[in-house]
């Protein structure tokens, strides 16, 4: 096979991924824009600023509007294409919305300065991914498809070529293979890329997380097979369980055929603005420096970091906290009686707080989360292997299970949306806002509405439409 010796992509996630991440999505748009000019000068083949988690957290916690940051960037950045992460049939929220919101969300991100639009699902369902993928392509934007990456009898190289070439005939115009937890090792990436190489055309992005300290051998090796883009993090924000550096990898590609061609004295001087703000972070406690090391349990588990926190606090919570390994050998048996589904949001909380409720019950689903049975009636859409159908059976009931795509059995939902926020409306893109997060939203709202008028939103009287912080 001839060696390929192009250049090897970055896209750049300081913006999105490296902070939420490392600092639970804290960075504000104040904190970017002044970087912006020289991140443009770069040469990144993109830079992941949008969607994911900052969504939600910009209206939750900075009450900041995340479609003014977008406009904010886009103006910014007059040269490099700016990426979004979009969840699907999801789209950055947690339940399934109708195909409706899905095609105005995506034309209204395109309108706002989204170039590259990554579209995943938390089950590698496909078809929870077409309305996705179809409306950026109406609109003219890039549609990027990344496949959950994930371990188990089911997930063979012959599974991902056949998904990736599906994919590729849906239409996508690239594939990313998104390593959320960390478990892609470096002689694996070769055989991986290796494999879809052979199977698709479409140009194949590689995103993974330091979590488990292999990251950028993993890189090293997936670059080597012919993967076309990696995604890194400048170095204050990087390793840990953000992504590894930029700066390492791209001195680690200087003089070779995948050479980046891009300034490391450029990239130092980015890496000198954020470092401040990484500084802070350490000392107000928001950047945890326990998130900055290696936690090698991630492969011996195969559960993504943040699910293993979110265990701890769990059983803490209930005083069970001896419980903890018992519930770590829980998880793969529960991943397993639901079909063996990757784990990533939602579905790897709802299989971690199945786990604990079936170790510290003393009995497998006795008692069942609302989520769980949401799952195994199809609620989400379909695994890669069957359900235990005795599981399912304990679980549901006689419940109908779900077998067509869920959003064809949601109706039209942007009319009735309209009308439910008529009142705070001041931008169309603020009926998306609402879609996702109502509440969260309605607040944003009182609250903007507050600051227009002058009023201190911490005294706001919220009977007049307005609202303290």
């Amino acid at each position: 096979m001839e060696q390929k010796t192009k250049p090897v992509k970055i896209t750049e996630t300081i913006l999105r991924d490296a902070h939420q991440s490392l600092i639970a999505t804290r960075m504000t748009t104040e904190q970017m824009l002044p970087i912006v000019d020289k991140m443009d000068q770069v040469g990144y083949h993109a830079v992941e600023c949008w969607g994911g988690a900052t969504f939600d957290a910009s209206l939750r916690f900075l009450k900041e509007d995340p479609w003014e940051r977008l406009r904010k960037l886009r103006d910014g950045f007059k040269k490099t294409k700016l990426q979004m992460l979009f969840r699907g049939q999801n789209i950055l929220g947690y339940n399934h919305y109708a195909d409706d919101v899905v095609e105005y969300f995506v034309q209204k991100s395109i309108a706002n300065g989204i170039d590259i639009i990554r579209i995943f699902d938390c089950l590698n369902d496909i078809r929870n991914l077409e309305t996705a993928v179809k409306a950026a392509r109406k609109e003219n934007g890039h549609a990027q498809v990344a496949l959950s990456y994930t371990l188990g009898d089911a997930y063979t190289l012959d599974y991902w070529k056949d998904i990736a070439k599906r994919i590729e005939d849906m239409g996508a115009h690239s594939l990313c293979i998104k390593d959320m937890a960390g478990l892609l090792t470096p002689y694996r990436a070769t055989e991986l890329v290796t494999a879809l190489k052979e199977s698709v055309e479409i140009p194949i992005d590689l995103h993974t997380h330091y979590t488990s300290g292999v990251a950028s051998m993993t890189y090293l090796k997936a670059v080597e097979a012919g993967c076309d883009i990696i995604d890194t993090a400048i170095s204050p924000f990087a390793l840990g369980t953000s992504q590894p550096a930029t700066e390492v990898m791209v001195e680690t590609f200087k003089g070779t055929p995948y050479d980046t061609g891009l300034d490391q004295k450029l990239l130092a001087e980015i890496a000198d603005y954020f470092r401040p703000i990484q500084e802070k972070a350490l000392e107000s406690g928001l950047l945890n420096p326990k998130v900055m090391g290696v936690n090698i349990k991630t492969l011996i588990y195969q559960v993504p970091g943040g699910m293993l926190s979110n265990l701890v606090s769990q059983l803490k919570e209930m005083g069970q906290e001896d419980k903890y390994y018992e519930v770590l050998e829980e998880v793969p048996r529960v991943r397993k009686d639901f079909g063996e589904p990757p784990l990533v949001t939602p579905s790897s909380q709802i299989v971690g707080t199945q786990a604990v409720l079936n170790v510290v019950s003393g009995e497998r689903y006795k008692m069942v989360t609302k989520e769980s049975r949401k799952l195994l009636s199809g609620e989400f859409g379909q695994t890669v292997k069957p359900f235990d159908p005795e599981v399912q059976k304990k679980c549901c009931g006689d419940a109908e299970v779900i077998t067509c795509r869920p959003a064809d059995r949601i109706k039209p939902q942007l009319k009735d949306l309209e009308k439910e926020m008529a009142q705070y409306k001041q931008q169309d893109e603020d009926v998306l806002s609402y879609a996702l997060f109502p509440q969260v939203a309605l607040e944003f709202f009182k609250y903007r509405e507050a600051q227009q008028t002058g009023i201190d939103p911490s005294k706001a009287d919220t009977k007049n439409g307005a609202y303290p912080v």
